[in-house]
């Protein structure tokens, strides 16, 4: 088995040869980021945070590349850029994730990531290359209208989105629990205290002293508090989610209205004879 310091090394030593190989292309080799590949845009993860949390300590203007792989191949380039807000940069730079946290830090999952624009620029060789490809491809272009090819992303979305919104619902459901545990401890040292009270009460009627007072914290020990980071990052990639299924189907929309219009043109009209 490697050990952890050996994966390191070899991750930096990939980067330091990367980096050269660029420089020796004449590529711009300054390392300013890293990126990764995630399927259907699922980026809204721990690690990814904890990952770029480190980079972006380090170098202030450091971002994450996303590339999704699947919708690039279903003829949508995904290519995003992503930086931690200065809100969750304080919120992990404390390293507590309940709930008052999240509230002093002004962070939640509406800005807890700055998206960056991505401008892609290509050389004249390139945009040569792509308009030799295009003419000398052949497109129908009545289908290529009418193509539903983002149904199967679509789809994907969806089962993703349903994954995802199951995990959120078992992290409420442990802060539920947690309330339920606060609420029962209270009584539970409100029925001591009361209890305290009555025999101190009990005592005094018969001139004997009070019993000695004892530290309730010791007694009843503060329940941890769950962390809330793996919701409010289960509730980023919901919302993430629904853009891209609402971006699918404001695409899609159009051409159905336009299939069914094609299809009721082209119905025989049923009170026809032959």
């Amino acid at each position: 088995p490697r050990h952890a310091e050996e994966e390191e090394a070899d991750d930096l030593e990939y980067q330091m040869e990367m980096m050269r190989q660029m420089r020796h292309v004449n590529v711009d080799h300054l390392h300013v980021g890293w990126y990764q590949s995630s399927n259907f845009g699922s980026y809204s993860n721990r690690t990814l945070l904890e990952s770029q949390f480190g980079y972006q300590t380090n170098i202030t203007e450091s971002v994450v590349l996303i590339y999704d792989p699947i919708r690039t191949t279903r003829g949508f380039l995904s290519l995003r850029a992503f930086r931690l807000s200065q809100p969750a940069m304080k919120l992990l730079a404390s390293n507590e994730f309940s709930a008052e946290q999240f509230k002093t830090a002004r962070c939640s999952f509406e800005n807890m990531f700055e998206e960056i624009p991505v401008v892609i620029r290509n050389s004249h060789l390139v945009n040569i290359l792509l308009c030799e490809l295009t003419e000398s491809t052949p497109v129908d272009v009545g289908k290529q209208l009418l193509d539903m090819s983002t149904a199967f992303v679509f789809e994907k979305n969806l089962q993703a989105m349903m994954v995802c919104v199951d995990a959120l619902n078992q992290e409420t459901n442990k802060f539920i629990n947690y309330q339920r545990q606060v609420m029962r401890q209270q009584q539970q040292k409100q029925q001591y205290i009361l209890k305290r009270s009555q025999e101190n009460s009990a005592r005094a009627a018969k001139g004997e002293p009070p019993l000695p007072e004892e530290d309730i914290n010791k007694l009843f020990k503060p329940i941890p508090t769950p962390s809330r980071l793996e919701s409010m990052l289960h509730c980023g990639q919901v919302n993430s989610y629904c853009q891209q299924v609402a971006q699918f189907a404001t695409q899609n929309l159009g051409k159905l209205f336009m299939a069914e219009a094609l299809q009721l043109e082209n119905k025989p009209s049923a009170g026809m004879h032959v």
